[in-house]
């Protein structure tokens, strides 16, 4: 029997982790202490037993819930040194997973009335972003995301800010929140201008909707990837359509299962995304609300769907080149992969 290789040394690059939802569960109970913040009860639960809470978010209400735990945990960022903090934690924790790359998303806005406003918020996190990659070397840069649930003039203005800040370490422009609220194409102009500005094009698609809500990231966003992207499984062609152009699905396993999109890790179409030639990142989306980082969805990938190593480390070279790292970044990372491989 081939011996299994430890995916924590396999190295890979993260495309879908959201700012919020990256902090540890220790720093939220310190900060809400610090501030006086009372945490929901089930959030609060969840952070000291170690467990996730339990979120459906297939339906209105379950949606409701899981934004109202996220902002409660937002509620605990204040001071610039907070947004230092949870940047410098989540870079330890993905260095621990073997990322060489962190693309981490984050909508000023919900900082900005803190932090003295829109441009000073995405100082602070740029500013913390090149601190921690320059001191602890992993690879970092911004995507900044836009609201799907406001509307498309904020949108436009996040995606001036992006473009803005493009030679200070933005890369992205993304459509996060819950797909089935706005139309994809209530949004273009906003990503016009981030394409422009040489952006990457990385609305969030495919999840709590189907395969038509991948498609309109598609046609009328212009995506280079598409967050999650798993309902694109359910249309044949429009997985080759995603293969032909090697759009990458930033896809999170155990995200999936807890919001209930699918019932069980074995669930989620990895394989067959894999299989139609689908290029994937694999991504921990908040790993402080699913319980599981960025190693643990390659463990899923081996557990639930039975990858080889070499499929995994195949993923893993994926992500590498559907990031936004420099050429030079990303021919260290896939020589790192082989030499994980050949171990």
């Amino acid at each position: 029997m081939e011996r299994e290789r430890d995916v924590s040394e396999l190295p890979k690059a993260h495309l879908h982790l959201h700012f919020t939802g990256s902090m540890r569960p220790s720093t939220v109970l310190e900060l809400a202490d610090k501030y006086g913040v009372r945490l929901p009860d089930a959030l609060t639960e969840a952070l000291v037993g170690g467990e996730p809470p339990r979120l459906r978010a297939t339906d209105e209400r379950g949606w409701f819930r899981f934004q109202r735990l996220y902002d409660a945990a937002r509620s605990c960022l204040r001071e610039p040194e907070d947004i230092q903090r949870l940047v410098r934690e989540a870079a330890e924790e993905d260095l621990r997973d073997g990322s060489g790359w962190l693309e981490i998303q984050v909508d000023p806005t919900s900082y900005a009335p803190r932090l003295g406003g829109l441009i000073p918020a995405l100082e602070i996190i740029l500013d913390a972003v090149e601190t921690t990659s320059r001191e602890t070397g992993l690879g970092m840069r911004v995507l900044v995301a836009a609201n799907r649930m406001k509307h498309p003039l904020d949108a436009r203005t996040l995606a001036r800010l992006a473009a803005r800040y493009a030679d200070r370490g933005v890369v992205g422009f993304g459509l996060s929140n819950d797909e089935r609220r706005g139309m994809a194409r209530d949004f273009d102009r906003a990503f016009g201008i981030a394409r422009e500005a040489g952006l990457l094009s990385a609305p969030h698609g495919g999840e709590l909707a189907g395969p038509s809500s991948v498609r309109d990231c598609l046609d009328d966003l212009g995506a280079h990837r598409v967050g999650h992207g798993v309902r694109a499984a359910e249309d044949p062609r429009l997985m080759k359509r995603l293969a032909d152009r090697q759009v990458t699905c930033e896809v999170c396993p155990a995200s999936n299962v807890a919001l209930g999109v699918y019932e069980k890790p074995e669930d989620v179409p990895l394989r067959t995304l894999f299989e139609a030639g689908v290029p994937l990142a694999l991504g921990a989306d908040d790993p402080l609300l699913f319980g599981s980082r960025l190693a643990a969805q390659y463990e899923i990938a081996r557990r639930h769907h039975g990858f080889t190593d070499a499929e995994l480390a195949e993923v893993a070279r994926q992500s590498v080149r559907g990031s936004a790292a420099p050429e030079d970044v990303k021919t260290k990372l896939l020589a790192g992969v082989d030499d994980w491989l050949a171990s």
